[in-house]
């Protein structure tokens, strides 16, 4: 499993970022981390002398060596002396200047994530938000910054590695919704680019990935369904392309075979609410209608419950049999959770996953790798919870496909 919700849009909300501008960079990461370029600061600051290593050592009577030996823990000098040094260092003020650290070594200390999600995407779906924050939480207290540059394809995306390669603007990156025959892996090896997927796994093992187990999160929500009575299903998935919906796919389907569904359809939307709409409308207007949805992610479910709701209290009932609003609406449930399913009415039934911890795991992984040390080809994480809620509590009489207390 990747980052989910849409395959080519997100939302980065107030995740740390920053995006490119004119060939240069500007951030919008915590005051006081460090993100790849310095932040604006306070009149006074800007004025006020910098401290630099010269100062310490003439505070402490010895060498500009010694104090730069004790500040980056180098053999040379005693314990006794760095403590000393990193002290007096604190008490004057004294911070790390990045350009410094940069030419003086072949780290950037930056990390690059670079989704190819159309920017209207952004705004209507917060995994990415509690995902992208989670990276910075990890990444921050290691002294990395994170450069956001969202791309609106994925040749951009590509193109974005290579520059990123060529320039050695970045320590390693982040990749996130593997597709099928992806070429990201390969290229991200050829280039010789640190990375790491949250997803996958990859085919041939050239990125180490976390991901979570799609399918078993789908026998899930399948056998509350079929508990709760439902025997027609569909499934209004996402993107064909990309693994974690082929996941979902191949369960559901295995799913309705092994236990004879009266009904199942798989469809995919390309995570467009409206598309999810009016394919719930039409699949609730024949003579069979379907009892249960499973959508990709909140605002498809949302968005068709609100259609629903809106047909059934204005009295335009056309092709819905006369149901009354909320007892007459199918059964909804959600592969993403936020608090979108809770503010609605009826509330969601939902899959919950800590986005946050989520991305948090994934930039330690990648920090790791980028320390040197040993990390395994791909391990499944964070087991989904599936929280249900007022959109499935109804149970389906099956003689008459009606729900009821």
């Amino acid at each position: 499993m990747g980052v989910t919700g849409k395959g080519q849009s997100g939302r980065s909300g107030n995740a740390s970022r920053q995006t490119q501008r004119g060939g240069q960079s500007t951030s919008s990461s915590a005051r006081g981390s460090q993100a790849g370029v310095q932040e604006s600061e306070p009149t006074e600051a800007r004025n006020r002398p910098r401290v630099g290593l010269k100062d310490i050592a003439q505070e402490l009577g010895i060498s500009q060596t010694a104090v730069s030996f004790a500040i980056n823990d180098r053999p040379g000098v005693s314990d006794e002396t760095k403590r000393r040094v990193k002290e007096a260092a604190a008490a004057m003020g004294w911070s790390p200047a990045y350009a410094a650290q940069a030419l003086g070594s072949s780290k950037t200390m930056t990390v690059g994530f670079a989704p190819a999600r159309s920017a209207d995407g952004f705004q209507t779906e917060s995994f990415m938000l509690h995902f992208m924050a989670g990276i910075h939480s990890s990444l921050s207290t290691k002294g990395y910054g994170l450069l956001y540059r969202p791309c609106a394809s994925l040749t951009e995306e590509l193109a974005t590695y290579r520059d990123w390669a060529r320039r050695r603007r970045v320590d390693g990156v982040i990749l996130v919704d593997l597709r099928a025959d992806d070429p990201r892996p390969a290229l991200l090896t050829e280039l010789g680019l640190p990375a790491v997927l949250a997803g996958g796994p990859d085919p041939v093992l050239n990125i180490p990935s976390l991901s979570i187990d799609d399918s078993r999160t789908m026998r899930t929500i399948l056998d509350h369904l079929a508990q709760m009575g439902h025997r027609s299903i569909a499934y209004l998935s996402g993107d064909e392309r990309l693994d974690y919906s082929q996941a979902r796919v191949e369960a559901f389907r295995s799913f309705a075979h092994k236990h004879a569904l009266e009904a199942s359809s798989v469809d995919f939307t390309d995570f467009d609410p409206a598309t999810a709409s009016a394919l719930t409308q039409s699949k609730l207007s024949g003579p069979h209608p379907f009892t249960a949805f499973i959508y990709e992610n909140e605002t498809m479910a949302a968005s068709s419950m609100r259609v629903l709701a809106e047909v059934m209290i204005r009295g335009d009932r056309g092709g819905l049999g006369g149901k009354r609003f909320p007892h007459g609406l199918p059964a909804m449930v959600s592969f993403e959770d936020s608090f979108v399913c809770e503010a609605t009415y009826p509330s969601i039934t939902a899959v919950h996953r800590d986005a946050g911890q989520y991305g948090t795991k994934v930039a330690n992984l990648l920090c790791r790798l980028l320390a040197g040390e040993p990390v395994s080809g791909n391990r499944r994480i964070l087991t989904p919870k599936l929280v249900v809620r007022e959109s499935t509590r109804l149970t389906v009489d099956p003689n008459h496909l009606d729900p009821v207390f």
